[in-house]
């Protein structure tokens, strides 16, 4: 170990080496390396985390540079993972990083977790975080909570037990996931650069004081801090009693298999040329489902607006069209309607999505 670039740490009274050394023998998985991950990899780097794991399957894009401080205007379109992986070890060369540029999922998850201490989940999607938090609760896996939306952010740890055993998880506070659609993410309710480097700033933190065994990690307490007024408040967490957790690694492939089986059949993904001769050929019936006042504003001869938050009366109504083409700002309130035109009519009708949404093929629907 080299004291010199660790002497801030080792000088702080009830740190010293033997903290250190705590840290130095550990190791943490990061789920995700956006806006959260960033700051939350940088920070572990530099405090000495023995090993660090990253997890995303994502590539670099120019809306990530405000809050994704890892990466420049020369890393577009490479890894995430490979990026960020190349500038801790710069940090920081004494300590090993872990590159996963894969995507959690059934088949992968345990054997991926099981190898760490500590998992930091930095996604920004409920299907996300409701499969980390199960596969962790399963192993009694310590799980860092990071979350952040518009100008505020929230932070927990989970199955961690306090000084009465009592550990809780992400279920505690949200037992039952939002319906699709329901609650948008960064992509769709937008960001300010800074928050998540606060809030993953404090998670990088909560990890340190946790693995060093110093002052109060949030165990059993959820923090929220709002930016516009610099405010915070915490929570106390207790065990809920509506939700079930998979007992057992079979019982939990079962319960996302079938579900991510239903998702798969719900709708298919297509691209600007598909989606124009899908109107073309079967005279589709093309949703926009963003908000009235979003931009830009689409030819209403052409397109249906039905924003999301009057999509379910919407429902009501039969759709006489045997294909429907829906569409949004980044692709992702789209697939959350087309689960629900699924749900009402299975196969009798053809449901696409418009990938990667307006954003993505800006440039065709600005010349309109």
């Amino acid at each position: 170990m080299d004291h010199e670039r660790y002497s801030r740490q080792l000088v702080l009274k009830g740190f010293g080496t033997i903290a250190q050394n705590k840290l130095i023998n550990s190791s943490i998985l990061v789920v995700g390396a956006g806006g959260l991950g960033c700051p939350i990899l940088q920070y572990l780097t530099a405090a000495g985390i023995g090993t660090i794991g990253i997890v995303d399957d994502d590539t670099i894009s120019l809306s990530n540079l405000h809050r994704q401080i890892l990466f420049t205007t020369e890393d577009l379109d490479q890894p995430k993972v490979k990026v960020a992986a190349e500038r801790l070890r710069l940090m920081n060369p004494e300590i090993s990083i872990a590159e996963h540029p894969l995507r959690l999922d059934t088949n992968n998850i345990f054997s991926i977790i099981e190898h760490y201490d500590i998992v930091i989940d930095g996604t920004d999607n409920f299907d996300s975080r409701y499969l980390i938090n199960d596969a962790c609760a399963l192993l009694q896996k310590p799980l860092i909570f990071a979350a952040v939306s518009g100008f505020e952010g929230q932070l927990a740890i989970f199955n961690v037990k306090d000084k009465q055993g009592i550990a809780t998880n992400y279920r505690d506070i949200f037992p039952i996931p939002p319906a699709p659609g329901e609650i948008q993410n960064c992509a769709e309710n937008g960001i300010l650069g800074v928050l998540p480097g606060i809030i993953g700033t404090m998670a990088a933190a909560e990890a340190i004081k946790l693995i060093a065994g110093v002052g109060q990690p949030l165990i059993n307490t959820l923090l929220h801090y709002n930016l516009l007024n610099q405010t915070q408040y915490t929570l106390n967490i207790s065990v809920g009693n509506d939700y079930v957790l998979p007992k057992s690694k079979a019982d939990f492939i079962l319960m996302e298999d079938n579900q991510s089986h239903f998702i798969a059949l719900a709708y298919e993904e297509i691209d600007l040329t598909q989606m124009l001769l899908l109107r073309e050929q079967d005279l589709a019936l093309l949703i926009d489902v963003r908000e009235k006042h979003e931009f830009p504003i689409l030819d209403q001869d052409v397109f249906l607006q039905v924003p999301m938050t009057e999509f379910n009366a919407f429902m009501q109504n039969n759709i006489e069209a045997e294909s429907i083409i829906l569409l949004c700002q980044h692709g992702i309130r789209s697939v959350a309607a087309a689960e629900l035109l699924q749900e009402k009519y299975g196969d009798k009708k053809k449901i696409y999505s418009l990938k990667g949404g307006i954003a993505k093929w800006r440039n065709h629907f600005l010349k309109r």
